[in-house]
């Protein structure tokens, strides 16, 4: 299983090596866009409407946009700093509460925790007490250069870390357009109620599946059977300078953060006397 991140998670003054680890993929079917013509794959070209011509990737700054068309230019060496400062931080779990607490909204992704070299007794230790206590932890984490807030749970075997959203990341229920108040009548509430009630079940999560995608990867099999495909005129996707096809871009985005080094970490003398990240 590939690692996302290694580093250390600690509790009071236990300090955990551990490796990070994807806990889901996503199984959607990627749809690539073709010329209908000659069945040559679409490429994207950064373009300047501005100067109405492509822009080469040295020509182009990061900006945030604080009014409409007023920017803050931020340049990469700071932000690279900001990166490494940030990056150099452990999970430090902060509080621990109930799971109940916490509202599904917040969850955004899930990982596996796995214990790294010399971390094995304080990973169980840190899972047993969990289990007893009946409580998670609320944790801070770095991933790819963006702050996360995470809670670490038990979850079978393992510990389980889920990046949950900041609370001014929720955006307001109270904003979403509503149907103005009803009378509901006694017998449609029981009706309700009672086909609530034969639908009722216990989770079982392997029953259900993805019927769009089976249904897709059926047919696109069914087609390719058939011989029910084109090819490009030459056979490959043309090579155009400073012209970047957007999943090529994405792929090499994810190939150049798996060649990037861990930071380094100095062993503690013991797991009872680590001083806290700063």
């Amino acid at each position: 299983m590939h690692t996302v991140w290694k580093g250390s998670i600690s509790f009071g003054l236990v300090n955990i090596p551990v490796k990070l680890h994807a806990a889901t993929e996503n199984k959607d079917i990627k749809l690539r866009q073709i010329h209908k013509e000659c069945h040559t794959p679409i490429s994207y070209q950064k373009v300047c409407p501005g100067c109405d011509k492509e822009v080469k990737n040295d020509e182009i700054v990061k900006a945030y946009e604080y009014e409409k068309n007023k920017f803050v230019v931020l340049d990469e060496e700071d932000l690279e700093k900001l990166k490494k400062e940030n990056e150099d931080k452990a999970v430090e779990i902060i509080d621990f509460v109930h799971l109940e607490e916490i509202d599904p909204i917040y969850f955004e992704k899930s990982y596996f925790l796995a214990p790294d070299t010399g971390g094995g007794k304080a990973y169980l230790l840190l899972r047993k007490a969990l289990e007893e206590a009946g409580k998670i932890g609320i944790a801070k984490i770095v991933i790819r250069s963006k702050e996360q807030l995470a809670v670490v749970r038990v979850y079978e075997n393992t510990l389980l870390m889920e990046t949950i959203h900041f609370p001014d990341e929720i955006r307001q229920a109270s904003d979403v357009a509503m149907p103005q108040e009803q009378n509901i009548t006694k017998k449609e509430l029981n009706t309700a109620l009672m086909l609530i009630k034969q639908l009722t079940t216990p989770f079982a999560p392997e029953k259900y599946s993805d019927d769009y995608r089976t249904a897709l990867m059926s047919l696109i099999e069914e087609k390719r059977s058939g011989e029910q495909t084109v090819e490009s005129k030459d056979g490959k996707e043309p090579e155009v300078s400073n012209v970047t096809d957007l999943m090529t871009a994405l792929q090499a985005s994810i190939d150049k953060t798996k060649k990037k080094k861990p930071v380094t970490r100095k062993k503690p003398a013991t797991q009872s006397r680590v001083k806290k990240n700063a």
